[in-house]
């Protein structure tokens, strides 16, 4: 048994009703008793992330309320180690506490992760998807009032109910914790977004979600917003390893009905030549991801094309890097080739006009 605070769980507490457990046992003891307690104490359903301390940590506050310890330990979200090193230095989340929230800070390279100043040792200690559970070695003290005063994440539910069955509410949790993410990383134009297309994004199984963080979309980039949906891939979710293996000429339908997108420069090219959807580069593949969908970020909204014209290209450059006699660089098989012109210089100009 290891010594670490218990977390017992159940799956009823956030996903309307259900009996099975998430978590039964870690071996973990302290914070179960307070688990059934939280539902009524919470305006929260959706997914979760705890950070548990010792068993040892928590008899050095005798007299604490463990069912306040487990809010104050429990945020809205999932959060695992990868995503947590991404947050800004100091970032606030609030915890299921009202007006309560945990700082979140990095050291070393962000390979070490804080919060509150206690670190987080023991990472994923569970992690099914839905709930995570990472251990710190140290105590938090009872969050001050004033934890929220410099920037707040609301913790409470603001999308529509969830519906009944079991498909849509699980796209209902995942949109909801996509949400909430991208709302403390930079992207609140994008989490608004997809608040407003909630109903229509409902109705996908899955979906791959091309992004423009706010200072981007601030700095003039507004059509982002009023072509959105041109931004969204439906019904697959590519992660970035997905997007590098798409051959050059490939179309991606979009969720606007009327145009599509095309891979205009194939993936494994190196760092100098990586690939582009409409000659666009991105900036951070595997923004933020989840069981139902993919979020890669850009730097500029994507240029509606020829489409006949950029597939043509596309699938000429490839010929060219098929054919015999194709000089490969050094060991890495890296194939550098000139491509027509007209495509030369349509990236060239996205990239000078956007400093890609």
């Amino acid at each position: 048994m290891n010594s670490f605070s218990g977390v017992a769980i159940e799956a009823g507490i956030w996903l309307g009703g259900k009996s099975d457990t998430v978590l039964v046992d870690l071996g973990f003891q302290d914070f179960a008793p307070a688990a059934p307690s939280l539902p009524s104490q919470t305006a929260w359903r959706g997914l979760i992330t705890v950070f548990t301390p010792t068993d040892s940590s928590l008899l050095t506050c005798p007299s604490c309320s463990i069912q306040v310890l487990l809010q104050e330990h429990t945020i809205p979200g999932i959060f695992p180690p990868s995503y947590l090193r991404t947050l800004a230095f100091g970032t606030k989340i609030e915890t299921l506490a009202s007006g309560r929230c945990i700082t979140v800070t990095s050291a070393n390279n962000a390979s070490k992760v804080f919060v509150d100043g206690v670190e987080i040792t023991h990472p994923d200690l569970f992690n099914d998807g839905l709930t995570v559970v990472h251990g710190l070695q140290g105590f938090l003290s009872l969050l001050s009032s004033y934890s929220c005063s410099v920037e707040r994440m609301i913790g409470i539910s603001f999308l529509p109910q969830p519906p009944n069955s079991t498909a849509s509410l699980i796209m209902h949790l995942m949109l909801e914790e996509a949400i909430l993410r991208l709302r403390i990383s930079g992207y609140s134009v994008l989490a608004v977004a997809l608040r407003v297309k909630y109903a229509e994004l409902m109705e996908l199984r899955t979906m791959t979600v091309f992004a423009l963080n706010d200072v981007v979309v601030f700095s003039g980039e507004h059509e982002y917003v009023t072509n959105f949906r041109f931004h969204v891939v439906p019904n697959r979710l590519l992660m970035a390893n997905d997007l590098e293996h798409l051959q050059a000429g490939t179309l991606l339908p979009t969720m606007d009905l009327a145009h599509d997108l095309v891979v205009t420069n194939a993936g494994g090219g190196g760092p100098l030549d990586p690939m582009r959807i409409n000659y666009v580069k991105f900036t951070s593949p595997d923004l933020m991801y989840n069981m139902k969908m993919a979020v890669h970020g850009l730097s500029m909204p994507f240029p509606h094309l020829n489409l006949i014209a950029a597939i043509g290209m596309a699938q000429s450059e490839r010929s060219r890097h098929e054919a015999p006699g194709w000089k490969m660089a050094g060991n890495a098989g890296i194939g550098y080739s000139m491509g027509p012109s007209y495509g030369l210089e349509w990236t060239a100009k996205i990239e000078d006009d956007h400093s890609l």
